[in-house]
């Protein structure tokens, strides 16, 4: 299977999940397969929300519009252009064409997270398109979306059919693996999997500094980076720089347009818990009813808190930015003298924009 051949597949995925957006569910006479395939989608979508309460309707189609965005072919042969060289076929003679054939593909194991619908489409993506073969181990949280996707890629190319495996038992028979999960458990994944080659991620989190010249405009779009799925993702912000003496007004006044996050009953219950335990332990903060302000030189605030750290000049946060440069995943904000993701673009990363800044088709094309 070429690489343009497994681009045209991701192609038709992309073109058949645009039928699903949060202002229309609507089935387009063009798309492939909708007989087999539409009505089943939504119905996972469904299965989705009704496994785990923060997939809610509202975020997986958000999810699903971004990959929707993401799988064209202009995207994924811009995203596959730097590593043209690699997909180049060599001259080989019998012999080294015999060898190719034993060591090529390679099986790679993800173990993926399930804190934002489809969290681990992208690994999934890296490693067919590169040709490999993948073993998923998905989390118990997000194990409805994936697997009906894969079906249709199988459907609309069958010599993906025998290349994906869902697995819940043991890992043991795999090349090399990518893993994603918390701190505690990056220690377990390093310790049963630091021998094969790998790629495993730890918690990280998402900040942005604010100067205080930010438009209403660019505090709304903040808002969306801070909210959207609760706040569980690492690219969500959770974690304010601002001026010594930052003005929230313009902040709250900005993030209003989320205020009926709070009727949510997993977010609310912990908005009251959280609330309760600064309120015993005597801890400052500032709150407006559905989220709380909490001065803390952490990164990883709790759901419905966001920390804020002051600052007294930019170039002396910049340090301390890259001093923390393993705990963050990226940093938004706009004027700055360093690399940073523009307000409300967090939760859409380009193909290119891989977790924790490694590249991971670098990694699966050394295999």
């Amino acid at each position: 299977m070429e690489l343009q051949q497994r681009i045209n597949a991701f192609v038709q995925l992309g073109t058949f999940l645009s039928q699903f957006s949060r202002s229309e569910i609507a089935q387009k006479e063009e798309v492939a397969h909708n007989d087999l395939f539409f009505d089943g989608l939504q119905h996972q979508i469904k299965l989705a929300g009704q496994h785990n309460g923060w997939f809610t309707k509202e975020n997986v189609l958000y999810a699903i519009e971004g990959w929707a965005k993401s799988l064209t072919e202009i995207h994924l042969k811009t995203w596959m252009a730097p590593y043209e060289s690699a997909f180049a076929k060599p001259v080989l003679s019998a012999v080294e064409v015999a060898e190719t054939t034993k060591t090529s593909p390679k099986t790679i194991a993800v173990i993926m997270a399930g804190n934002i619908p489809l969290v681990g489409f992208h690994d999934f993506l890296s490693v067919l398109i590169t040709g490999h073969q993948v073993v998923v181990k998905q989390s118990s949280n997000d194990k409805h979306l994936l697997p009906f996707l894969a079906k249709y890629l199988e459907y609309v190319a069958p010599d993906f059919k025998g290349k994906i495996t869902f697995t819940e038992e043991k890992l043991e028979t795999y090349d090399a693996i990518i893993a994603t999960g918390s701190d505690n458990t990056a220690r377990y994944f390093d310790y049963y999997f630091g021998k094969k080659p790998n790629i495993i991620r730890k918690n990280r989190n998402s900040v942005a500094v604010l100067t205080g010249d930010e438009t209403p405009e660019q505090l709304e779009a903040l808002a969306e980076d801070i909210f959207r799925y609760y706040g569980l993702g690492c690219r969500n912000v959770s974690k304010l720089y601002v001026p010594e003496d930052y003005n929230f007004d313009a902040f709250f006044n900005a993030i209003y347009g989320w205020k009926d996050i709070i009727n949510q009953a997993k977010y609310a219950n912990n908005y009251d818990y959280n609330k309760a335990v600064y309120l015993m332990s005597l801890f400052e903060v500032l709150e407006n009813g559905f989220l709380m302000l909490k001065e803390d030189s952490s990164f990883g605030s709790p759901i419905a808190t966001l920390f804020y750290e002051k600052y007294t000049a930019l170039d002396t946060l910049y340090k301390t930015l890259e001093a923390h440069a393993d705990n963050i995943q990226c940093v938004v904000g706009e004027g700055l003298d360093i690399n940073t993701i523009k307000f409300g673009h967090t939760q859409k990363p380009q193909l290119h924009e891989y977790a924790d800044g490694e590249d991971t088709i670098a990694f699966l094309l050394k295999r």
